[in-house]
């Protein structure tokens, strides 16, 4: 089930997914706009006080007809700025806050004071048993094949095992780069989709115009799959990877410690030509702007649906 100030205005089953770097308020608000639920990180804003600027700026463009936006706030221990950043996300009443790296109770009560929604995002059963006892509303499922920091279960096992106990919202994350995989992800037991590759090939996303090219001339034989980049594993562009003299096939540093405020800061690494991308890439052929990207993402999902009835129609149900 999708929760009602979410499904307002939603006239397609998706989430745009905060992106390190790629996702800024453009982004969001044509999203929003498009008909689907645009996010961002808060840490995409260098500062407490920019992380404001934005907020207001997709406040002030916003229309009576655009579906919800979210924020994601990292709930880390060594996220120095969560407490404040939190804070403003009350004052502010985001619809939508996304918690990843920690599912925290106290975070979780601060939203629901304000009626906001908090989804948290995981990767296996355990995690999502402990989100699930800090009273979370949904769990986004970070499946094989997605983007950045994801898990290696197959989507289908990842939603069989967590809907057996947890009966919020579940958002399905993982290669999802067509209206049809989105129609699979409801069709598997998913209440919505949650796409970031694809919309780094758009014309809003805050990508270096290399980075978008990329995305397009690569296929899911050239993605990555390490912790030796940030510690956790995470799926890369090798290319990118190759071109800053690293290798692919390298361990993580078993002395690594994982600092999120330190992996966060886009000063720290050379994040801007270290690219991360999931498997499906390879149904990525052209940049385009976002509302015409969500268009022919419903169109696909309308068809995929049809032909479903259409084929389901042929058996004894």
């Amino acid at each position: 089930m999708i929760p009602a100030t979410l499904r307002k205005n939603l006239r397609f089953p998706a989430i745009a997914a905060p992106m390190f770097l790629v996702s800024g308020p453009e982004l969001v608000i044509a999203t929003c706009q498009a008909g689907m639920i645009g996010t961002f990180p808060a840490l995409n804003q260098r500062t407490s006080d920019g992380y404001v600027e934005w907020l207001n700026q997709i406040e002030a463009a916003r229309g009576p007809d655009d579906a919800a936006y979210g924020v994601n706030l990292i709930v880390h221990g060594t996220n120095t700025r969560l407490m404040d950043d939190l804070k403003i996300t009350v004052a502010h009443k985001v619809p939508l806050v996304i918690t990843s790296l920690g599912a925290v109770k106290d975070v979780v009560d601060a939203v629901h004071s304000y009626g906001g929604v908090v989804f948290h995002d995981i990767i296996n059963a355990r995690h999502a048993q402990k989100a699930a006892e800090a009273g979370v509303d949904g769990l986004i499922l970070v499946s094989s094949g997605a983007g950045g920091h994801a898990g290696n279960q197959h989507p289908f096992a990842l939603i069989n095992e967590i809907r057996s106990f947890f009966k919020g919202t579940l958002i399905l994350s993982g290669a999802l780069s067509t209206g049809q995989d989105v129609a699979a992800a409801l069709m598997a037991g998913a209440d919505l989709g949650y796409m970031g590759t694809r919309f780094i090939a758009t014309d809003e996303a805050r990508a270096d115009a290399a980075y978008k090219q990329m995305l397009i001339d690569t296929t899911a034989k050239d993605i990555t799959y390490t912790d030796a980049i940030s510690g956790i594993n995470a799926n890369f562009l090798t290319p990118s990877l190759v071109n800053n003299g690293l290798d692919p096939n390298a361990a993580k540093d078993p002395k690594h410690k994982i600092d999120m405020a330190h992996e966060l800061n886009p000063d720290a690494k050379a994040w801007k030509t270290i690219w991360s991308a999931g498997q499906g890439v390879g149904s990525i052929h052209e940049i385009m702007p976002v509302a015409e990207l969500v268009e022919q993402l419903s169109d696909e999902f309308a068809a995929a649906t049809d032909r479903f009835f259409k084929t389901s129609a042929g058996f004894n149900l």
